[in-house]
């Protein structure tokens, strides 16, 4: 009888010590995925923080010169801007890149205030393009036909650095010189105006994918 009980005994002992094991990796792995994501949220963060900084911080070079210019739609504002560097000679043409199929180069050019002359002779414009990937191909080839070397890139400052990563992806033999629209991205606006951050992390979001995509394969 004592003898049953002590084998008994041993058994449970014996059903119980895996069971220990196993709840104390479990506890462990839980920890550590806790750890890699708390880690990974801090990096996001901190990575977020010093693309902030960046985009916030750019200013438009002065007196800049090369062979083109090339302006990336999603505003007219930019287009003024990359009209006004035309006529001042910072570039010898313009590309007017990712232009809607049904906006002419008539109406673009009394938006700006243009001379007939100068959007006939100087100013190209792209319909293809219809993402950001879609402006770094249709200017790739516009600079190739034409045989630029050095080009301004116009863009709000936001979306700058994934401007730049496409467009380096696409021709990585031309130097390319941004010249941002100033938005203004200061904190007291942000506060103002929550689509600001949420505009801000969109696009680190994707600038974050454009740099990954040669080892991730994800295309946007």
């Amino acid at each position: 009888m004592a003898n049953g009980i002590e084998v008994g005994e041993d058994m449970n002992s014996g059903r119980d010590i895996p069971r220990g094991r196993i709840m104390r990796l479990a506890r462990y792995f839980l920890r550590l995925v806790g750890y890699v994501i708390v880690a990974g949220i801090a990096t996001f963060a901190l990575g977020f923080l010093i693309f902030y900084q960046h985009v916030a911080s750019m200013r438009p070079p002065e007196n800049p010169k090369a062979d083109a210019i090339v302006v990336l739609t999603g505003g007219y504002q930019r287009i003024d801007l990359g009209v006004q560097l035309l006529v001042s000679g910072a570039g010898r043409r313009l590309l007017i890149s990712g232009v809607n199929p049904a906006t002419s180069g008539n109406h673009l050019r009394l938006l700006t205030r243009s001379t007939a002359d100068l959007f006939q002779c100087c100013v190209d414009l792209g319909h293809d393009a219809l993402d950001t990937a879609g402006n770094a191909s249709e200017t790739a080839r516009w600079i190739k036909a034409h045989n630029y070397k050095t080009v301004i890139l116009v863009t709000n400052n936001y979306h700058m650095p994934r401007s730049l990563a496409e467009i380096r992806r696409a021709d990585d033999h031309s130097d390319f010189i941004p010249y941002p629209v100033e938005s203004s991205l200061s904190l007291s606006d942000i506060s103002q105006n929550p689509l600001l951050l949420r505009t801000l992390a969109s696009e680190y979001v994707k600038y974050l994918l454009v740099q990954s995509r040669d080892w991730t394969g994800i295309s946007i």
